[in-house]
């Protein structure tokens, strides 16, 4: 069985750093693209990055372009999304997601269970 488990959030203020993780188990997470969505309440859910093996951190998302960073750790199995100069606008909860097996990054077939990131002062 393909699962994701994202951790690592919390409550941060603004201006501060937060780092996500996603483990990946039951596959081999380097095998499929991975993307981090994030969802703000009464928000639609919105791409933010992905990496693949033919992307080293695709962006989706304008407003995250210099502060995030997308990673992946092949012999832990996990791959991590490092947010810094975080702002309230930011706040929402983020989900790690793979797309098809050997694909690039697109559209997205696994979902984790989601971590709250909250940013305020």
């Amino acid at each position: 069985q393909l699962q994701l488990v994202e951790s690592g959030g919390g409550l941060v203020q603004p201006g501060g750093s937060l780092r996500l993780s996603c483990a990946a188990s039951g596959f081999t997470l380097d095998n499929y693209p991975i993307g981090w969505v994030r969802q703000a309440p009464g928000k639609e859910r919105e791409g933010v990055l992905c990496i693949s093996s033919s992307s080293d951190g695709r962006d989706y998302a304008d407003s995250v372009k210099g502060r995030f960073t997308i990673s992946r750790d092949k012999a832990k199995n996990t791959v991590y999304l490092q947010m810094k100069s975080l702002k309230p606008e930011d706040t929402a909860v983020y989900y790690c997601a793979a797309g098809g097996f050997g694909r690039d990054c697109g559209e997205y077939y696994y979902w984790g269970q989601g971590t709250q990131v909250t940013v305020s002062s």
